[in-house]
């Protein structure tokens, strides 16, 4: 999405890619039967949009914040890891499906323990 406004956090490459895990997850619990409409597709999906919503909203904090936004986002992502194995084991999502997800979301948060551990090394340097 093209904007004549930016917004910082936008530039983090991480960031984009939970904005694209989100639209993964979204059109994957489409094909869940109905029954989990209120259950595990809707957990998935709050799961996988928390991941960029945590990176938003602790970007502009102090890094005391920011790290603590970013451990919230990894705890999704990690969510999203067990949502992904319940769909699989329910025969919602393919092997294949399961595989993506899940290195889409290692991806992810190897990305994002990196940039906390260079936020901490920052602030050990003062």
């Amino acid at each position: 999405m093209n904007s004549d406004y930016n917004f910082k956090f936008e530039d983090l490459q991480v960031y984009q890619k939970a904005m694209d895990f989100g639209e993964v997850v979204n059109k994957i619990v489409k094909d869940f039967p109905k029954h989990e409409l209120y259950a595990l597709s809707s957990q998935f999906r709050r799961a996988a949009d928390s991941i960029a919503l945590n990176l938003a909203e602790g970007y502009p904090g102090s890094d005391a914040q920011f790290v603590k936004h970013i451990n919230h986002a990894i705890y999704s992502a990690n969510e999203c890891v067990s949502c992904s194995t319940k769909a699989i084991r329910r025969n919602y999502i393919s092997h294949q499906q399961n595989e993506e997800n899940r290195k889409l979301i290692s991806e992810m948060t190897k990305m994002m323990s990196s940039l906390r551990n260079k936020i901490l090394e920052r602030n050990k340097k003062y």
